[in-house]
């Protein structure tokens, strides 16, 4: 069996498997890094195989091949588990420390418990938190609606740590810790997903668990981290749903007389990917994301358009002629509808509660000021759910008044203007000059890391553009749809900790450029295992958002290969030597800048002056 895809002419790139020719543009590209694709193999671009260490490594390490196996095996769940285990650790230590309801708790601790006791939310009294801090068996929840702003599904899931635990504390920060540490370790198996590497994913992990804003806000019983989770759980489903379909084109492909796949134009362009289950997975929980807080509604978007470009590259990869109108003509219509209606009913459900008690607020609302009108053939409860969403959306544009600690999105990656959460001052504090000690939660995320992702992001964007890496593209899909939105709402009261939904992709990013540090691990013929995702390069096909163009990165993205380090080259050993001592001496950094700010993120008692030390700008103050 022969391929189908024409043979190569004059002027074209010899390793483009469908003989595409090499346009000025590309030629222009190469100036700044583009590589053309290396020949390498069908089946490994469309399903690239995770990276290995080399028999080298074991053999200096004494493990012996059947034991290595094993711990390769281990590691992929292992090193995950491992520092999930770590961050759960470090968010789990004196949880319910403050005792207090620190900046929005107020509002969100007090809401799901009522939504966990009625069905709908209350209208506390201006007073209660004293007595809820005191004795919480004193509270009664009220019964009078209130007027809130936010979908229910992140104060459900508040509530139920207060089921569990009680309306204390450790009750309503106690589920948001658990996803604080399960997006942990779901970010490590995304990294590796991602990049084919277990250590960069691993290592992707180990900076969120270590950046201090995702840290405060897993100790805060606020939404955002909710919806972070949420996010990111939404991305890890559509790179499984990736990874599936190119294998269901690899395996529908013709293989010829010598076992080698071929692309094929009918396949390619015809092939229905069918039943597609982690594409749906991603549409309910980007409808929970959006039923968490709005912004989600922007992720949706993004992901959702992320996707098809995905079946772009994987179709064109297959050897499309025209990948563009066969996803049109077969993947465009699943795929919307197996996220966007799937999402909006998700979103509708999740006001079960509100719909069914028939008490919230504006539930009444088309029995009453809402009759009459062309729309009185709906049912009253959805005419009244989107009259309260209405008027939620005029609230939230029109939300301009002042906040001492309010920031504009500019700022936010520089870490311009965090959020104090809780401070209080102790008198008689015998270690400080001014025998005064401070206490304050601090919504900040660790320094180094975020200056260090400044350079990460314009590394992404460079191997973006450049390199048509479409995993840089995802990442910064990630970034921008969590960032980018509120640009269009720059007179809004907006703050700093808004940002945690994107620090995942952040930690990608760095992890990423990390990896670039290492460089390559193995020889030059090795290399070209870089498209392949055991090495250096890309691994996706595509233009567009987060569908880059195969290539072969000179930069490695991982420490760990199936063919060892490369022999007899002094100038690469020595770069690599480089790059391993940079990029470990980065890490060890941002740990240690997380230790040193760790009394300010967990409000630990410290001198006044030792407090002072660690403002490092005036406006974190």
């Amino acid at each position: 069996m022969t391929s189908t895809a024409p043979d190569a002419r004059p002027g074209q790139d010899a390793g483009h498997p469908h003989g595409e020719e090499s346009t000025s543009w590309q030629r222009r590209l190469r100036r700044f890094g583009h590589v053309p694709r290396p020949g390498i193999g069908l089946r490994e671009r469309l399903v690239p195989p995770y990276a290995r260490p080399g028999a080298q490594l074991w053999a200096v390490l004494g493990i012996s091949p059947a034991m290595a196996g094993r711990l390769v095996r281990w590691s992929a769940w292992g090193g995950p588990l491992l520092v999930a285990l770590v961050a759960g650790v470090l968010r789990f230590w004196r949880l319910g420390s403050p005792h207090a309801l620190i900046f929005d708790e107020t509002y969100y601790a007090k809401d799901s418990w009522a939504l966990i006791n009625q069905g709908y939310e209350g209208d506390w009294p201006k007073n209660i938190d004293k007595l809820i801090l005191e004795d919480p068996s004193k509270v009664t929840v009220p019964v009078d609606p209130g007027y809130v702003v936010h979908p229910p599904v992140g104060k459900w899931i508040i509530g139920l740590g207060e089921q569990l635990f009680g309306f204390t504390p450790f009750g309503w920060r106690f589920m948001v810790a658990v996803l604080g540490t399960l997006s942990v370790l779901m970010l490590c198996r995304i990294g590796r997903r991602l990049f084919r590497s277990t250590f960069l994913g691993c290592l992707a992990g180990t900076l969120l668990a270590f950046d201090g804003l995702h840290f405060v806000m897993s100790r805060t019983a606020l939404l955002d981290l909710v919806l972070m989770f949420f996010v990111v759980a939404a991305f890890g489903a559509l790179l499984i749903d990736r990874d599936r379909a190119r294998r269901r084109l690899a395996d529908a492909l013709p293989v010829d007389e010598e076992g080698v796949l071929r692309p094929d134009v009918d396949v390619a362009e015809h092939l229905r990917l069918g039943w597609r289950p982690w594409r749906i997975a991603a549409g309910v929980l980007l409808g929970l994301a959006f039923a968490t807080k709005w912004n989600g509604l922007y992720i949706l978007a993004a992901f959702g358009l992320t996707t098809v470009l995905w079946d772009v590259g994987a179709r064109r990869t297959a050897g499309a002629i025209r990948p563009y109108t066969a996803v049109l003509k077969r993947d465009l219509l699943p795929a919307f509808v197996s996220t966007v209606p799937v999402a909006v009913l998700t979103y509708v459900v999740s006001w079960t509660g509100w719909i069914v008690t028939g008490k919230g607020y504006y539930r009444d609302w088309a029995q009453t000021d809402g009759k009459g009108g062309a729309w009185t053939w709906l049912p009253d409860w959805l005419r009244s759910l989107w009259h309260y969403e209405h008027q939620v959306y005029e609230f939230h544009v029109n939300l301009t008044s002042g906040h001492t600690y309010e920031s504009n999105p500019w700022s936010w990656i520089v870490l311009g203007r965090p959020v104090s959460y809780f401070w209080a001052e102790q008198p008689g504090c015998a270690e400080s000059a001014t025998g005064k000690c401070s206490r304050e939660v601090l919504a900040i995320g660790t320094p180094l890391l975020w200056w260090a992702a400044c350079f990460a992001l314009v590394y992404v964007l460079w191997r973006w553009i450049f390199r048509r890496d479409w995993r840089a593209g995802a990442i910064a899909c990630g970034v921008a749809a969590g960032w980018l939105p509120w640009f269009l709402y720059q007179e809004r009261t907006i703050f700093l900790f808004y940002a945690v939904v994107f620090v995942p992709f952040l930690c990608l990013a760095v992890a990423m450029m990390i990896g670039a540090m290492l460089g390559p691990g193995t020889s030059a013929v090795a290399t070209d295992t870089g498209a392949t995702g055991t090495g250096t390069g890309a691994t996706g096909t595509g233009k567009g958002t987060g569908a880059g163009r195969e290539t072969t990165a000179g930069a490695g993205l991982g420490p760990t290969w199936e063919t060892g380090p490369p022999s007899g080259d002094v100038s690469s050993d020595w770069r690599r030597t480089l790059g391993a001592v940079a990029a470990g001496v980065l890490v060890l950094l941002i740990i240690w800048n997380f230790i040193y700010f760790w009394p300010i993120y967990t409000g630990t008692p410290i001198p006044d002056d030792s407090w002072r030390a660690r403002m490092w700008l005036d406006t974190w103050i």
